[in-house]
């Protein structure tokens, strides 16, 4: 294949590669995705992972593509037929770590590190601190109790140690040792899987073990880990890279550099989430985000702020938390924060406290601190920052990150007692912002490595604490709980939208945008219903109250089973899964239900936990969700959810045209051209599943029948339009708001894009109508018509004022093109 020129994708679609969707199957459905209009497939990882994976986050071998989905002759095969029909290869890359799978031996690289310990040319790999104890060892927390408990289930066979399905390597010699004594005399440390929170002494995505980082920011473990896809970039088989968890790495704007050198300035989106007004580092060598910021600007349109604040005190009462539980979103975060860096990474904590301890042993001043003291002020700065972390390596960031670490402190240094011990905050924020640096007599780069460490801990630590725990804790508006999201204030007026798109267009026009991924808690059309609940609280509350009792989980006496008692919290959850799962009272979604609700009081931890399962207390909940949300006991909101129709059709249309227009480039989730309700994974991870005849029916002339053929329809429009007219929504197009002029103005977003394409859409539509509608409110079109509609045809001239009862009388969402 020759390479074509590197220029960014209109718009891309995402497939969840897996077995059961190879990549045979995503080349059969290559001639209906053309036919959609997008101009790029967006493929999960493709590198060999863990057997049976239904993501490949898990990678075990860099040089090979996955067999399970047809090895390199199948991805190129893919891309030839992609090729055939027009369309590219965008793929998922993972840089950030490796898995530790059953048997070890699936990972190559690591089974060695095992085998021959620091010396391997493979321990570089590897983020491994050797000197964290455990004698030089590596901790592999993989037993399912104490070394002693289960020792009667280790044996050597075949010159290998076996436990249950695992195989370990054997340091050479050792073979014929003691049992015990063998297991001391190996380059790891076997040990009970409950030791990971405090003892492992590598570096891991977030919490989970069975992932270990590795370290990309070598050149020659770059080289290593990149060179297939580099590769396959340089064939002309991918065309672009999404890249997974840049947080993670030690400089990702110098990873990024690396990479786009690597790749010829192919096109390329990181997965880095933004909050609040934070911005990407201008430095990074790639398009953009992946586009969890613009979904977090959609859905804001979406959400009426007094209803969101009527609907939290419906949720207060029906509830009654405490502030730090779901009462408050800044304490619950806060909390959340406490019990994450404390518990589930103590271990990354301790790795940072040895390493500021060696730089105070030496440094007189700011130095001279006792470990207790750096710990406390580690995890005082940490829980204060606002953004997922600091980027000490990037010069550009200085200003900001100094700012943001500066207010942190402050506070850190009010959570000590005696003044002179808070000085400690003064060393770890000046190794934050790398401001300290080794001499030449030092050994070792603790300096450099303390500020790494500290990012990429800040960065796991928001993750888990606000992703992974406050957004289940906090379920007063399930849509606003969202990655990139902010549950305590979901709102966003349209000045708002306009502005980040202005920006978006002026610094990262071709950015990703999503509405939909294979991470998103709830799905777009799930959240853009729950979203509606913001315009009408009180008939929620109402519904709520017509249940009576039945509306609450009774969990029975306290201490039966470890159930405890009635449970309002997760009550409110699971009726607003239920109801933007569009199923209230349907008996069969509990089996899609269930697992959602149970894995957010898992994650929320306060009544039952992953690693703490209260079996009582899940039975109790999953019995709850089959009679209640998925039962009779549903039937207020069965009816509630036949009112609220039209207002649901608004926010799923508004919403997919907006992506579809806004500045950026589009990414479709597999399905999410029709109407797609799916809630966390796994529930949002199956196999694509298409249904060309209906876009061919559309396509023929028939009408689109409900609101799944309304959106193909409009969707397919948008992205052939996209396809058509590169140019009108690219890196050389405009952004222009459209402002309607009336009593209902601000139920109107409209935008013109290079004075060529406007884009109408209604929000707030149930407020809309409950004010009278329309009245005289009147959009003004922008000169250089005439205006074609292209979903019903219509011609209106430039410059005309139409009023938008008229305008949108048909649909809520209307798409022009001028000429």
């Amino acid at each position: 294949m020759t390479q074509p020129p590197s220029t960014s994708p209109t718009a891309t679609y995402r497939l969840q590669l897996q077995p059961d969707f190879p990549f045979a199957a995503a080349e059969r459905a290559v001639p209906h995705l053309a036919a959609l209009g997008v101009s790029h497939l967006h493929l999960s990882p493709v590198l060999e992972a863990v057997p049976g994976s239904a993501h490949g986050y898990d990678v075990v071998d860099h040089t090979a593509v996955r067999a399970e989905l047809g090895g390199e002759p199948g991805l190129r095969a893919l891309a030839a037929t992609a090729r055939s029909h027009g369309l590219g290869l965008v793929v998922d890359l993972v840089p950030n770590h490796m898995a530790v799978p059953a048997p070890v031996s699936l990972n190559g690289p690591l089974w060695q590190v095992l085998r021959d310990g620091p010396a391997s040319p493979y321990a570089r790999w590897f983020d491994i601190d050797w000197d964290a104890g455990h004698g030089g060892r590596l901790l592999l927390p993989v037993l399912g109790g104490r070394l002693g408990d289960e020792a009667r289930h280790f044996r050597v066979e075949g010159g290998v140690l076996r436990y249950q399905e695992q195989a370990f390597p054997l340091r050479p010699g050792t073979e014929e040792l003691p049992l015990m004594r063998l297991l001391e005399a190996q380059w790891y440390r076997l040990a009970w899987w409950r030791l990971a929170r405090s003892e492992l002494n590598y570096r891991r995505f977030f919490t989970i073990s069975e992932l270990i980082a590795v370290r990309a920011e070598d050149p020659e473990v770059f080289e290593a880990t990149h060179g297939t896809v580099l590769r396959l970039v340089r064939e002309g088989v991918i065309d672009g890279l999404r890249i997974d968890h840049p947080d993670g790495l030690v400089d990702p704007g110098g990873y990024l550099a690396r990479l786009h050198e690597g790749t010829g300035g192919r096109w390329t989106v990181v997965e880095k989430i933004l909050t609040g007004d934070e911005r990407l580092p201008a430095s990074w060598a790639c398009a953009g985000t992946t586009g969890y910021d613009a979904l977090r600007h959609l859905d804001g349109l979406f959400v009426c702020p007094q209803g969101a604040g009527r609907l939290f005190s419906h949720y207060r009462d029906f509830t009654t938390p405490l502030a730090d539980e779901g009462g408050d979103w800044e304490e619950t975060v806060r909390r959340a924060a406490y019990e994450v860096i404390t518990h589930d990474l103590a271990a990354e904590v301790e790795r940072l406290v040895r390493t500021a301890a060696r730089i105070s042993a030496r440094v007189p001043a700011p130095g001279d601190h006792a470990p207790w003291a750096l710990r406390h002020a580690l995890r005082e700065l940490m829980v204060r920052l606002p953004v997922y972390r600091p980027y000490a390596a990037d010069a550009g960031q200085a200003e900001q990150d100094a700012a943001m670490l500066g207010t942190a402190a402050a506070g850190a240094r009010t959570a000590f007692r005696v003044p002179e011990e808070a000085r400690a905050v003064d060393l770890i924020h000046d190794l934050a912002l790398g401001r300290l640096a080794d001499g030449p007599e030092d050994e070792g780069a603790d300096c450099a490595d303390f500020a790494a460490r500290f990012a990429q801990t800040a960065s796991a630590l928001h993750a888990k604490s606000v992703e992974d725990t406050a957004f289940y804790r906090y379920p007063v508006l399930l849509s606003a709980c969202e990655v990139g999201g902010a549950p305590g204030d979901p709102a966003l007026p349209p000045e708002a939208f306009h502005a980040y798109c202005a920006r978006m267009q002026r610094d990262r026009p071709t950015a990703g945008t999503v509405l939909s991924t294979h991470d998103t808690k709830r799905s777009a059309d799930v959240r853009a219903r729950i979203a509606v609940l913001s315009e009408c609280p009180d008939r929620w509350r109402d519904a709520l109250g017509a249940m009576a009792e039945g509306a609450v989980c009774d969990l029975g006496p306290p201490g039966v089973g470890g159930a405890g008692p009635a449970d309002p919290m997760v009550s409110w959850l699971a009726w607003q899964t239920v109801f933007g799962l569009g199923a209230p009272g349907d008996t069969a979604a509990a089996e899609r239900v269930t697992p959602a609700v149970l894995k957010a009081v898992r994650e929320a931890g306060l009544r039952t936990s992953w690693t703490e399962r209260k079996a009582g207390y899940e039975e109790a909940v999953a019995e709850f969700v089959r009679k209640g949300p998925c039962g009779p006991t549903a039937a207020p909101l069965v009816a509630l959810d036949d009112e609220l129709a039209p207002f649901i059709r608004a926010n799923v249309l508004g919403a997919a045209l907006l992506h579809l227009t806004m500045p950026g480039v589009p990414d479709l989730y597999q399905g999410t051209e029709h109407t797609y309700a799916a809630l966390v994974d796994p529930d949002n991870r199956g196999p694509a599943r298409f249904r060309p005849e209906l876009l061919a029916e559309l396509d023929g002339g028939g009408a689109p029948r409900g609101l799944s053929a309304e959106k193909l329809r409009l969707t397919a429009t948008a992205l052939r339009l996209r396809r058509d007219r590169p140019e009108w929504f690219g890196a050389a197009a405009t952004y222009e708001p459209v402002y309607a002029e009336g009593p209902a103005a601000e139920h109107c977003v409209a935008f013109c894009r290079s004075g060529r394409v406007l884009t109408v859409a209604t929000r707030l539509s149930l407020r809309l109508v409950e004010t009278g509608g329309w009245w005289d409110t009147l959009l003004r079109l922008p000169s250089g018509g005439p205006w074609h509609e292209l979903l019903t045809g219509r011609e209106l001239p430039g410059d005309a004022a139409v009023g938008l009862s008229e305008l949108l009388a048909v649909s809520p969402v209307a798409l022009f093109v001028a000429g």
